[in-house]
């Protein structure tokens, strides 16, 4: 009996510490989000736009801006989107227009962006923000000594070739309704079963030639800074694809502020530049927030 009002002290002492631990551990959670949490896919552009973003709202308008970069392929980075684990991503025109809407394929760059546009703000309540100016289409690429050999400077010149050839893709890619319109359009025959490949071990695999031929962007700084060949889409199998923010129509009604800020980066980044940023991080492995800060100062943003 002496024993039950010391086991009711303890288990009172418990119950508070697990208390006040669960409050202090709420607490930290809610100040850990910040106003905006900005995502972005898992690849190094991504990064860099990500950042590009978080800066440019940070600077106009003093939010607090939590990085959730790295997520990972398209419609993951949708799905966090639409149940609001974040707040907005970059993505590219044409990804939404095929991979999110299941459009079919066309050229029209204006006509995309205008469709992606409506049909985000009607389907899901997103917004779609201007273009930043420059386009990152899928590239087929092959190494300039094969691409020299066979004369070859077009998808349709190499055709011919590509059944005795081994490609790499990345994981996201022959899932894609681009690859199926690409195999269709200049009537690919792999015959050997594509290789699966990280993103950023493409190059390298084409570089050690085990591929001949990759499916990477059009945008990635190591394609002129090594002996690479980017296949002209010449039947025009690829629509175009625009990068812009898209962002949650509830985040910009309570922080109008945002779309002022991200206003203000439409054009601003040209293919050229975006290249360069990025061989600026995978080539001379610079830090990605300092190559954004420099970026940003000369564009006076």
């Amino acid at each position: 009996m002496r024993f039950k009002p010391l086991l009711a002290w303890i288990l009172m002492a418990i119950v508070l510490v697990m208390s006040i631990s669960s409050c202090s551990a709420n607490h930290a959670g809610s100040n850990s989000r910040g106003d905006i949490v900005i995502g972005a896919k898992a690849f190094t552009e991504q990064d860099l736009l990500g950042e590009l973003l978080a800066q440019q709202i940070e600077a106009k308008t003093g939010l607090k801006v939590v990085r959730r970069l790295q997520l990972g392929d398209t419609l993951v980075c949708h799905n966090a989107l639409l149940s609001g684990q974040i707040d907005l991503y970059p993505e590219y025109t044409g990804t939404a227009f095929s991979t999110v809407l299941k459009q079919k394929t066309i050229g029209d760059v204006s006509a995309v962006y205008r469709q992606v546009k409506e049909d985000y703000a009607k389907q899901f309540k997103l917004a779609v923000m201007p273009p930043l100016g420059f386009q990152n289409t899928f590239a087929m690429i092959v190494r300039g000594d094969m691409a020299r050999s066979l004369n070859i400077k077009t998808l349709s010149q190499a055709a011919p070739y590509v059944p005795q050839w081994q490609a790499g893709f990345g994981y996201e890619f022959t899932e894609r309704q681009e690859y199926a319109n690409m195999v269709k359009t200049y009537d690919l025959n792999f015959t050997k079963a594509p290789r699966l490949l990280n993103l950023g071990l493409l190059y390298r695999a084409l570089l050690q030639k085990q591929v001949d031929l990759v499916a990477a962007n059009s945008t990635d700084g190591q394609i002129t800074r090594s002996d690479f060949v980017i296949l002209e889409d010449d039947r025009h199998a690829f629509p175009p694809y625009e990068a812009a923010a898209i962002v949650r129509e509830a985040t910009l009604q309570k922080y109008p502020q945002v779309r002022t800020a991200l206003e203000q980066l439409a054009g601003k980044i040209s293919p050229d530049e975006m290249q360069h940023l990025n061989y600026l991080v995978d080539g001379e492995l610079r830090d990605i927030k300092d190559v954004v800060q420099a970026f940003r100062q000369s564009k006076n943003l």
